[in-house]
């Protein structure tokens, strides 16, 4: 790479964070996290990425090599390799299991009812019970009382007057601003960004699908029809892509045949927001 090419990729990598640094400057301001507190968490990042995926090959890699690639003092990087990972375990894990819970119940024909859809399910006990969907797609360890106060404290179940679970929810969506929600951004946008990484260093064959369609010039008042519109067909699709992915992944079909293990994910998002006055002059 020549020195002008790099330097545009730079200038043009300079002008892609700014928007990405004042998107988390919004939400970190939002949920009273200081810049102070951020900087810490983006030194433990550099630093932790420095060590685990820039050694040099055969060589154990050492505080000042780590300082040299991220310009960070020796004092700092020796202090942030001892720190503790800022991670929310629970959070994620009830992410996690929750989410699958409800692709197994939508999914599975064990616990369909006779139009195919997800049946209602007594606690235990019987042919099919909600414990036993739990042991199935939430994962043996997990407790079926655990998810089902997670699906009811988010709204994704019901009880009927017989006593047994309803499921009234697509997916699962925890409440806004919840410790739930924020693990989800943390996983989501992470995966995103490592997405863009993997494309921006692929060649045209080897990328990640990744793709959008965004328009500048909307009126206010097709918003709620564009957005329903996207509900409607994203759950559509995710769903039809979530039985595909589940026939190959090992914990939801032990039949499923292969080597190695990997992590593969999709997502659909929809967002609007005003086009500032300076910016409708733009040509």
């Amino acid at each position: 790479m020549s020195d002008s090419s790099g330097q545009a990729n730079r200038r043009a990598l300079a002008a892609a964070l700014d928007r990405i640094f004042r998107a988390l400057a919004r939400l970190c301001l939002r949920h009273g996290l200081s810049y102070e507190a951020t900087a810490e968490i983006a030194k433990r990042a550099f630093v932790d990425t420095a060590r685990r995926e820039f050694r040099i090959p055969g060589r154990k890699q050492s505080a000042s090599r780590i300082a040299l690639l991220t310009g960070l003092h020796r004092k700092d990087v020796g202090r942030m390799m001892k720190a503790e990972q800022p991670a929310d375990p629970v959070a994620e894990a009830r992410v996690a299991y929750a989410a699958r819970v409800i692709g197994g119940w939508r999914r599975d024909e064990t616990f369909a009812d006779p139009r195919g859809g997800p049946a209602a399910l007594p606690f235990e006990g019987g042919a099919s019970s909600f414990v036993d969907l739990v042991k199935r797609h939430g994962g043996r360890d997990v407790p079926g009382r655990a998810v089902l106060d997670e699906l009811t404290r988010v709204g994704a179940v019901s009880r009927l007057r017989d006593g047994r679970i309803k499921l009234v929810a697509r997916a699962y969506v925890p409440a806004a601003a919840s410790v739930e929600s924020l693990a989800i951004l943390g996983s989501d946008v992470a995966d995103l960004i490592a997405a863009i990484d993997h494309n921006l260093s692929s060649g045209p064959d080897a990328g990640f699908f990744q793709r959008r369609v965004s328009y500048d010039d909307i009126p206010a008042e097709a918003v709620d029809e564009l957005h329903a519109r996207v509900r409607r067909e994203g759950h559509s699709l995710l769903e039809r892509l979530d039985r595909v992915f589940a026939r190959h992944d090992r914990d939801s079909n032990p039949k499923s045949q292969g080597t190695g293990r990997k992590r593969v994910m999709t997502g659909v998002y929809f967002f609007v927001e005003d086009v500032e006055p300076d910016e409708e002059k733009k040509p």
